[in-house]
């Protein structure tokens, strides 16, 4: 008979297998897109304004209407995010609404994008008017990742043990109170974790930008909230399919800088993951 180390031994293995075959084609893909581009990534390339059709210059405007893109998404996704999961937790009764409500959260998060984008069209840019602007983006960008946020938040606010409300409210606070000094705080690590995901697709979405906000070829930069922007996953895809004799490189150098861009947006919610877990711990 087998033995139960030997079992563990198989399970461990296919689980390391499992595990590298997913790591190492990323990591073997990122690596490609950094040789290939990083010869194209310089200062010019980085502020520079685009010329000459977008062959030469650089792309400035794009990296700047990302990061509009991101953080208006952020602003807008995250308070409606968490505080519908803090509802849904802590406040709504528990039954058949609830459950339905849940079940829907679920399946916006499988919805496709560009149904998000023609959604952010119909209400942002025609019906409430804001046109093809960074409002209208942003607004479309936020509700692709509110299931994203909402489901994360949730469980993050689930794994809080209940006696930790219990002693709060035993020495008298108020339940907001023992959900804004002692849940939240606790909850804070996977609230984070949620919002890196929903992060790293709302910077790579092509379909809901493309009909609420991006710009073919716009060299300029946008004067208010309200105006148009170009963005680095549309202008990744205009160049690499409708621009002729565009070179590799900088069709490379662009991919490049747009990982940079999630990777830094990435580094700054581990870190404050990190610092919530260390304060929680302290």
């Amino acid at each position: 008979m087998v033995s139960k180390q030997m079992k563990e031994k198989v399970a461990f293995g296919i689980l390391t297998i499992l595990t590298a075959s997913v790591i190492i084609p990323t990591v073997l893909t990122i690596g490609f897109i950094f040789v290939k581009g990083i010869g194209t990534v310089n200062w010019e390339f980085l502020t520079a304004m685009p010329r000459q059709g977008m062959t030469e210059g650089g792309i400035f405007p794009a990296i700047l209407g990302t990061i509009y893109l991101v953080l208006g998404t952020i602003l807008f996704a995250l308070p409606l995010g968490i505080g519908s999961a803090i509802y849904l937790t802590e406040y709504a009764k528990q039954g058949l609404l609830t459950r339905l409500i849940r079940l829907a959260v679920l399946n916006l998060a499988g919805v496709p994008s560009v149904v998000y984008g023609l959604f952010g069209l119909g209400l942002f840019v025609l019906f409430m008017g804001f046109g093809s602007s960074i409002v209208a983006g942003s607004l479309t960008l936020a509700c692709l990742i509110l299931p994203i946020i909402i489901t994360t938040s949730e469980e993050a606010l689930k794994s809080v043990h209940q006696k930790y409300r219990d002693a709060s409210l035993a020495l008298g606070a108020t339940k907001w109170q023992t959900i804004r000094h002692v849940v939240l705080p606790h909850a804070a690590p996977g609230i984070i974790t949620g919002a890196i995901l929903g992060i790293g697709r709302a910077a790579g979405e092509t379909a809901p930008i493309l009909l609420t906000v991006a710009a073919f070829f716009l060299p300029r930069l946008p004067n208010s909230v309200f105006d148009q922007v170009m963005a680095l996953p549309y202008h990744l895809y205009i160049i690499s399919t409708q621009v002729p004799g565009m070179p590799e490189s900088v069709k490379y150098g662009t991919a490049l800088v747009l990982l940079g861009i999630v990777s830094v947006f990435f580094a700054i919610a581990t870190v404050i993951r990190i610092r919530f877990k260390m304060a929680n711990r302290a």
